[in-house]
């Protein structure tokens, strides 16, 4: 984590350059961008950063993931925690047990064993620290052997254990039958991302500016290096993905002109601006949503600023475009406040996918909630809001300006709301205000997320049920009585459960395979928690073949 006080010379902010490994970038983005050593453009990032030329190895995760971390010494730990706040303001260490059969049970045997062997190395003490070793090289190698797309035993044991634990494919059949395979299963729909990364060398991120000059030489390589090959891997992934899917995507995935003008809050390029259309056009034809990730706290102005821009035009008619808001940032109820407000007076619909935060050891720290049990108040007060459409707790209508109506500044907009999160607390929390009619949301406009091979026994509770609710299934009987139908009353109360995963050849993965290796080392109570739901799992299973009761 960064120290906040030393000087705008000396401080560097990490920053992940898009689909990527990356480096440094001046404090505050200003007129010089620090020398960024070799970096890759994906979708988070093994980042390393320099303070007074000390570097730093941090392991960052996915927007959407918000897993358990240990307990760093001023006690803030992003996710997971046992204890939240309950609505009525007492709180509750234990939630209910789900009634009736596993939710695991929902999962193929080949499924659980490899869960069950992923969890089990990622919680071992012994067995962590040198598969994170091997894991490493094999995700950093030039050396051929060790290359797992030009090793075809290396690549045959991956692609069999933590490849297929986490990826979806190497090709479009692969994906689909991996799509197909899980909602067979139950899960509605999947959030698919691009696992590719575009290499950019130390000479080459030194210089932002003359690679967005419009017309130069090296904007051109950067339009066909960079920028292309980035569109045309996210138009595959959105025609991969079904009607009703997500699709992830990272601006800064485009390289460095998408670089430079977030850092200095600019328009895209034309070049880019033309690529995100095309991926908004085609995603809207295919009814596919984009959810535009969030990246770190020196770059997400810009990025909100362009999320924005794009749901005001392709979010009237349904809801296209997701933003990413961070619930350990102190800002975010202030800034999702004022987005609400622009989309109710402006008329579109504000996509949200609301996820914990993932750049705990690259944001500055003041700029993070005190304490993990803030952040969970914060995530779950910000949830209850959306999900009541109601401007309340964390959420308040911004002040009006003058000569404004008040009025005008008190709607609260139409959403569209992703609550990405592993905490099964969190989730429960959310299902309840759904499923009690409190809520103004229904489950069509709300989506449960969490990384595939992770958390899958928060996944699996929601899919396996029970679905409605005896005040549900007469509201919706109700309902379908008024229109004069015998039908609908199937999808009450019907949790729309994602998984998130990529797909890519297994060497093109292994960047994106380390940091889930890296997310679990960090998320430790939540992985033994993993650990033993599965070891439960194949035990009940085992006592099942000889007819004893589990």
């Amino acid at each position: 984590m960064f120290p906040t006080s030393t000087s705008p010379a000396s401080r560097q902010l990490v920053c992940n350059i898009g689909h990527a490994r990356a480096r440094t970038i001046a404090s505050g983005l200003g007129p010089a961008v620090a020398s960024i050593s070799r970096h890759h453009v994906s979708h988070s990032t093994l980042m390393v950063g320099r303070i007074n030329g000390v570097g730093r190895t941090y392991a960052t995760r996915l927007i959407h993931s918000s897993t358990n971390r240990p307990k760093p010494t001023d006690h803030l730990t992003i996710s997971n925690a046992s204890s939240l706040p309950a609505t009525g303001g007492s709180q509750s260490s234990e939630m209910p047990k789900t009634p009736g059969p596993s939710p695991l049970a929902v999962l193929p045997l080949t499924n659980v064993l490899r869960s069950w062997m992923t969890t089990f190395v990622s919680s071992s003490p012994f067995l962590l620290p040198p598969s994170l070793a091997v894991m490493s090289v094999l995700a950093h190698t030039t050396n051929p052997v060790l290359n797992p797309d030009r090793n075809p035993l290396l690549r045959a044991f991956l692609k069999k254990t933590f490849y297929a634990q986490f990826c979806a494919g190497e090709n479009p059949a692969e994906v689909r039958q991996t799509i197909d395979s899980l909602k067979q299963i139950g899960f509605s729909g999947v959030i698919l991302g691009y696992a590719r990364e575009v290499v950019l060398t130390d000479s080459e991120t030194k210089d932002l500016a003359s690679c967005a000059a419009e017309g130069g030489a090296a904007a051109e390589e950067c339009i066909r290096t960079e920028i292309n090959p980035w569109a045309e891997g996210t138009m595959e992934t959105v025609r991969l993905a079904s009607p009703g899917d997500f699709v992830a995507l990272k601006f800064t995935g485009a390289g460095r002109q998408a670089l430079y003008s977030l850092s200095k809050q600019l328009p895209p390029s034309e070049a880019l601006g033309a690529a995100i259309d095309g991926i908004c056009n085609l995603a809207a034809e295919r009814g596919v949503r984009l959810l535009f990730d969030a990246e770190q706290n020196a770059l997400q102005p810009g990025i909100d600023d362009w999320t924005l821009d794009y749901m005001r035009r392709y979010n009237k008619t349904s809801t296209v475009v997701y933003g990413t808001y961070q619930a350990y940032l102190k800002s975010t109820p202030a800034t999702l406040s004022k987005h609400l407000a622009i989309a109710a007076s402006e008329g579109f619909t504000l996509g949200v996918k609301l996820v914990r935060g993932a750049y705990l050891g690259a944001d500055p720290r003041h700029l993070i909630c005190d304490t993990k049990a803030d952040t969970d108040g914060q995530y779950d007060g910000i949830a209850e809001a959306l999900l009541r459409k109601t401007w309340s707790g964390p959420l308040q209508p911004p002040a009006p300006q003058s000569g404004s109506a008040e009025k005008e500044m008190t709607n609260f907009p139409d959403v569209g709301v992703v609550l990405a999160t592993h905490n099964r607390e969190s989730v429960l929390k959310g299902k309840a205000l759904l499923d009690s009619g409190v809520a103004k949301l229904g489950y069509e406009q709300v989506a449960f997320a969490q990384l595939q091979g992770m958390a899958d026994e928060v996944s699996c509770e929601l899919v396996a049920g029970p679905h409605e609710t005896p005040k549900e299934m007469e509201m919706a009987a109700e309902k379908e009585s008024a229109k004069g139908s015998e039908k609908g009353s199937e999808m009450v109360n019907k949790p729309q459960v994602y998984k998130y995963l990529v797909w890519g050849s297994t060497g093109e993965c292994m960047k994106y395979l380390l940091r889930r290796a890296y997310e679990n080392r960090d998320a430790v109570q939540r992985t033994r928690s993993g650990r033993e739901a599965m070891g439960r799992e194949v035990r009940r299973r085992v006592k099942g073949l000889f007819g004893i009761s589990s």
